[in-house]
């Protein structure tokens, strides 16, 4: 394989053979991967992967068409709107039922499964109504009130069909053609659906302080029927209520949530600039800080069990208390502090073995960290370039959540036959309205009172026969896209951090706009090796989603062995898509600094790292513990703040902090919202510390240290990892 060229090499430079005891030529042989005039990423490359490049721009236009053809046929009022049994929406403006928002069932004992509520799937007439029944009556009953007073019937007649105005008529016959419910039960809306309204009545459940009530041919029923019909559905009734308190408090905070969001931006750009020149003492301080940290929350944990020792009731396991929203509840249990304390020792010993038996790759990582400071300072672009991947992450997760929905709402109302008779040879047969009257079912014997209802939405085409297909498409796509973000991302950050790496002179041989420069190699000679990093990676994640899908399908079913195979598949998975994204991040930055197609330069990676395996092993676990630590306390200082102001303990802000439901809502938001943006600017730090590892490495088998094949890496770092590497040869 001939040597690349570099324009950055002098034209007087000589390529000098490898001498006996100097540098290892690997296992390929590349004479270019040991030429000591190499200066850095290949500039002069030509454009990898091609047709994998064809295939990613095909998809993406093929995404682009399923994204129209399901705006086409879409329409996201089936998913806003409750529909009634002859496909009309409810509450729609301009239509018959605008004043109707609510979809009312005629026997919700029949939708015994909640999914079916959900899906408009219940096999029952459905009806648009103003309002909910608010209590107990039945047709029979109606009809003995009928004669005393009219207002029954008017009353009962707004959960009849729409023209039905014979309250005389036979009960067995408005029961066959389901002109009206057999009975009406006190109810309250709910997803715009009317579903039992269930209240606790000294520890029973009751309908109206009611356990039992009877249908229009005195049928006896129980409210524990009403809770299997709607089973799933009090539990979302009350996370409704959990729902509604959290956005108040989002209402009444966010001002403040947003502060501390700053607060955290600011705090991570000042850890960052403390890096650049106080790397060592910061990143040991960081260490002991949060040791100290952790030995003070060990302290409060035991002086929180002794108060709790002769506490009446602060035995009980956590386990009986259950779900609880208030955390004071499980503060006042033993267990919660034992727990708390079990797992601040262990980590807290976990952290000093790793101190005494790793203490020189500790110091390894730190003199690593402190290159990358360097690296950062020189470049500090580099730190708001995952502002480009966060929109490009916005923009693909968006795209797919539009498409998903419409996707999900692009069927057509198909209407089934719905007859009494189980004997009706049309039962569930597909059918039209506008010539049901006419057709051979209604004039048939066996199928009596049948009727042409809503049944749900879908299709007979090939296009609504293959939606499910399609949402995986749509799926498999939206990862592709992500991935391949996130890859653009590593393999512009490692171009340019290479690029400071290989400079003989340092900042001044640094090329001009090095993260730009980096970004366009990436985009338009490397687009297809990305693509099929991403690729594979993708293929690996929709694998895991599928096994998913597959075990919440499965929870019902009581067979051990394939729950046994399903959990042993997760885990190789799991385990696929952890090497996949370490592999592809190690070939991302050999195809930014020497230009070739994906497979190759992955192959080179792996052998690079098995050459360094000792090392790499180590160091990498120990540089994430130590990036981590720095998130973590980023983090829990914000956290810390945010707790004393919201819990209005600090005496400053009583009056302006507003009272919350739960002061949990907007804490975590800042906590969380302070790890992901340090964690932002941390990943840029990750891939800094990964690509100058790697070139470290190179450099080491590239050059001997001699006058003639000098090392470009800082003094500093080789005097750490240059003794390192002498100790594991």
């Amino acid at each position: 394989m001939a040597p690349s060229r570099n324009t950055q090499s002098s034209s007087s430079a000589v390529k000098s053979e490898p001498a006996a005891g100097a540098a290892p030529t690997g296992l390929y042989g590349e004479a270019h991967r040991f030429d000591a005039s190499f200066r850095g990423p290949v500039r002069r490359r030509s454009c990898t992967d091609i047709l994998c490049c064809l295939i990613f721009i095909i998809a993406i236009l093929s995404y682009v068409a399923l994204g129209i053809v399901a705006w086409l046929h879409g329409d996201p009022r089936k998913v806003l709107h409750p529909t009634n049994s002859y496909g009309q929406f409810c509450g729609q403006k301009g239509s018959p039922n605008e004043k109707k928002p609510i979809l009312f069932y005629f026997n919700i004992l029949k939708c015994a499964n909640p999914s079916l509520l959900i899906n408009l799937q219940c096999p029952t007439t459905q009806m648009c109504v103003s309002k909910c029944p608010d209590r107990f009556a039945t047709y029979t009953e109606m009809q003995m009130q009928h004669t005393l007073s009219k207002s029954y019937w008017e009353y009962y007649r707004d959960f009849c069909k729409p023209g039905f105005n014979n309250p005389y008529k036979p009960v067995s016959q408005v029961l066959r053609d389901e002109d009206c419910p057999s009975m009406l039960v006190p109810s309250r809306p709910f997803l715009q659906r009317c579903l039992p309204d269930f209240t606790s009545l000294n520890g029973t459940v009751t309908v109206a302080n009611r356990t039992s009530f009877k249908d229009a041919l005195e049928t006896a029923h129980s409210v524990t029927e009403l809770q299997h019909a709607a089973k799933g559905i009090t539990g979302l009734v009350d996370t409704k209520e959990l729902g509604m308190k959290i956005v108040e408090d989002y209402a009444k905070t966010w001002a403040w949530i947003i502060i501390g969001l700053l607060l955290s931006l600011a705090v991570s750009l000042i850890f960052i600039l403390l890096l650049r020149f106080t790397a060592g003492l910061l990143l040991w301080t960081t260490i002991l800080t949060f040791l100290l940290l952790l030995a003070c929350g060990m302290w409060y944990c035991s002086m929180q069990l002794s108060r709790l020792r002769n506490t009446p009731g602060s035995d009980v396991a956590i386990v009986a208390v259950g779900m609880q929203t208030d955390l004071q509840v499980y503060l006042q249990l033993s267990q919660t502090w034992i727990l708390l304390l079990v797992s601040l020792a262990v980590t807290e010993a976990c952290i000093l073995l790793m101190l005494i038996f790793l203490r020189r790759r500790v110091q390894v990582a730190i003199a690593l960290l402190r290159e990358a400071s360097k690296a950062i300072g020189h470049i500090m672009s580099t730190l708001f370039f995952p502002v480009v991947t966060f929109l490009l992450l916005t923009l693909c997760i968006s795209y797919w959540a539009v498409t998903a929905v419409y996707l999900a709402s692009s069927g057509e109302a198909v209407y089934r036959v719905m007859s009494p008779d189980v004997s009706c040879q049309y039962a569930n047969s597909t059918c039209q309205p506008e010539s049901f009257n006419r057709s051979n079912v209604s004039t048939s014997a066996s199928c009596q009172g049948s009727q042409c209802l809503f049944a749900f939405y879908g299709g007979e085409t090939s296009y609504h026969r293959h939606l499910f297909l399609l949402q995986l498409s749509n799926l498999l796509l939206c990862l592709w896209l992500i991935n391949f973000s996130l890859a653009l991302e590593q393999c512009t950050l490692a171009g340019t951090f290479a690029s400071y790496y290989w400079a003989r002179r340092k900042p001044q041989d640094i090329p001009p706009c090095p993260l730009f420069s980096s970004f366009s190699r990436a985009l338009r000679y490397h687009t297809g090796s990305l693509a099929f990093g991403a690729l594979i990676l993708s293929v690996a994640q929709l694998v895991r989603i599928i096994l998913e899908y597959v075990e919440q399908r499965l929870k019902g079913v009581n067979n051990v062995v394939s729950r046994f195979l399903l959990r042993c598949l997760q885990c190789c998975f799991w385990c696929l898509e952890k090497f996949i994204r370490y592999m592809n991040r190690n070939a991302y930055i050999m195809v930014a600094i020497y230009g070739k197609n994906f497979c190759t330069s992955a192959r080179e990676a792996f052998f690079l790292l098995m050459r360094n395996v000792v090392r790499t092993a180590v160091l990498d676990r120990v540089t994430d513990f130590l990036l981590f630590l720095g998130k973590a306390l980023i983090a829990g200082g914000v956290g810390v703040v945010a707790f004393f102001l919201f819990t209005k303990k600090i005496p400053v802000f009583q009056e302006e902090v507003p009272s919350l439901n739960y002061y949990w809502v907007p804490l975590l938001t800042v906590v969380l919202g302070a790890f992901l943006i340090a964690h932002a600017f941390f990943s840029v730090y990750a891939m800094c510390v990964d690509t100058l590892f790697l070139c470290f490495c190179d450099d080491l088998e590239r050059h001997d240290g001699s006058p003639g094949k000098p090392f470009l890496m800082s003094p500093q770092l080789h005097r750490v990892l240059g003794k390192s590497s002498q100790s594991h040869r």
